[in-house]
């Protein structure tokens, strides 16, 4: 209830990360996503900065597939009560790790995953050159705790994109399926947070496990897997 006050309310600035990032679990029309400057195949858009009357139009195009495969409310950018939330680092963190945008490396196993998404701020507006460090365990579950396999850090583009490319996270014993990360925009404070994949039996036990984090996730023809996810962070 309280969710749908709050959208009344400011309805016109609110763009959940699932609306905004549709096409990661939709077909949508290329042109509409185009219009919203959304390209999950990673390459560049085309045209001027997005208006809202054309934010408006994609969210109204999607809007009957979306209440057909009944997502779950995800925190919205609009106000400083919905940023992403945080939660713990954990014990596998390492500092100064390459910059790099795919993890991937030869002869690695494993589900490969692209996951693009955007860092915008509480008042919805893209937050350019923001800092993005990822770390996970492979496809055994297990850690690089001595180099930097697995780990790396990006920066979002003009519009706030990125993307990730890896490979889906084998599991461990007491954790769910997860991957971290911090991102910071410029000159903003440090969310840690961990991003989850969705029908895993292991979320319901996981006490760290959230569902706003929960990634928007699609397989491909070639076996591998798309997913989509929005940052909401204090500027």
């Amino acid at each position: 209830m309280e969710e749908k006050q709050k959208e009344s309310k400011s309805s016109s600035m609110k763009i959940t990360r699932r609306r905004f990032l549709v096409s990661s679990v939709l077909m949508v029309t290329s042109a509409t996503l185009a219009a919203c400057g959304i390209n999950l195949g990673g390459g560049a858009t085309t045209g001027g900065p997005t208006t809202q009357p054309e934010v408006n139009q994609a969210k109204e195009t999607a809007s009957e597939s979306l209440k057909a495969a009944n997502l779950e409310p995800t925190p919205a950018c609009g106000s400083p009560e919905e940023m992403t939330p945080a939660v713990t680092e954990g014990p596998y963190f390492t500092p100064n790790s390459p910059e790099k945008s795919s993890l991937l490396e030869q002869g690695m196993k494993g589900t490969k995953l692209t996951l693009v998404g955007y860092v915008v701020s509480t008042a919805c507006k893209p937050a350019a050159h923001a800092l993005l460090d990822f770390w996970q365990a492979d496809a055994d579950g297990q850690y690089d705790n001595k180099s930097f396999t697995l780990r790396g850090h990006q920066y979002t583009d003009d519009k706030g994109k990125f993307t990730l490319e890896t490979i889906v996270p084998g599991l461990y014993p007491g954790r769910t399926r997860h991957i971290h990360v911090k991102v910071q925009a410029p000159n903003g404070q440090v969310l840690t947070s961990q991003l989850f994949f969705p029908n895993e039996a292991g979320n319901v036990k996981d006490g760290i496990y959230n569902k706003a984090l929960l990634m928007d996730i699609k397989s491909n023809a070639d076996g591998s897997l798309s997913g989509a996810y929005q940052f909401v962070v204090k500027v």
